[in-house]
């Protein structure tokens, strides 16, 4: 695991380089008012967040303990999915290289640790009792409603003529990668979760972990639009807050069923 570490803390140097100063010096980036206030939510819940998980993962997973591999994995799956937003849809500015680093360190690391992960030996570690069927249902249906949602509004915007909730090109960005990334992992990880299948339990874990800090970023933007007048109150706080918190709590219960070390003592 000496390179896949290695890769990781790199990627949290990166991480904690770019949200650091994207909070700090605002100014450089070169985007419409509108996707400024997104940055402001990504920096805000990577930099709180994302980046103590990662080191969090790390620091259990070196001491052979399960649940870090867990941690782990969810925050190179988050600043993979956080940092193309950045990488394909920000304005060029300074940061391109940290975008750049960033999301091909997060890439390559959970390829590497994927690849090293004793996937049979995970899902043994989880409890027998674990409500695998609901967390799964549940999973499953997060990834419709996303797809559902998105594709809605793209068959509304070119078909009915409406209005796209954002710029037809940011929208455009955004769809693809929830579509592309977020909704299949979740999907995925809830059908073979449902089946008990070994897989199943890293994935959904993992992809639960992405979502909650995804949907959060989405909870703290809203909440950024509303109190700098972009959107009138509650705006989108209500659906994105709701499905933040029961994605987390969904993704706690996996996380509280699994215990013990790779190898047993």
């Amino acid at each position: 695991m000496t390179v896949p570490y290695r890769i990781s803390f790199t990627l949290a140097a990166v991480m904690a380089t770019q949200s650091g100063l994207g909070l700090l010096t605002p100014d450089q980036y070169r985007d419409s008012a509108s996707v400024l206030a997104t940055w402001f939510g990504n920096d805000s819940v990577t930099l709180a967040l994302g980046l103590p998980l990662l080191a969090i993962g790390l620091l259990l997973d070196r001491r052979d303990i399960i649940l870090g591999r867990l941690l782990w994995l969810g925050a190179l799956g988050y600043a993979m999915h956080n940092y193309a937003f950045y990488l394909f849809g920000a304005a060029l500015n300074v940061f391109f290289p940290l975008y750049l680093s960033a999301f091909l360190l997060a890439l390559i690391g959970l390829i590497l640790t994927l690849a090293r992960t004793d996937v049979d030996t995970l899902s043994a570690r989880f409890r027998s009792s674990t409500p695998v069927r609901w967390i799964g249902a549940y999973l499953v249906l997060v990834a419709a409603g996303m797809s559902i949602a998105w594709m809605s509004m793209w068959a509304a915007h070119l078909f009915a003529g409406r209005p796209t909730p954002i710029a037809p090109e940011e929208f455009k960005l955004v769809a693809a990668l929830d579509l592309t990334i977020m909704a299949p992992a979740l999907a995925s990880g809830g059908i073979l979760l449902w089946r008990r299948y070994p897989w199943g339990y890293l994935i959904a874990t993992a992809a639960g972990l992405q979502g909650s800090l995804y949907l959060l970023v989405l909870t703290v933007n809203s909440v950024v639009f509303i109190s700098r007048g972009t959107v009138a109150a509650p705006g989108e706080l209500p659906v994105w807050g709701a499905l933040a918190l029961t994605t987390a709590v969904a993704t706690a219960l996996l996380l509280m069923n699994v215990r013990g070390r790779w190898r047993h003592e």
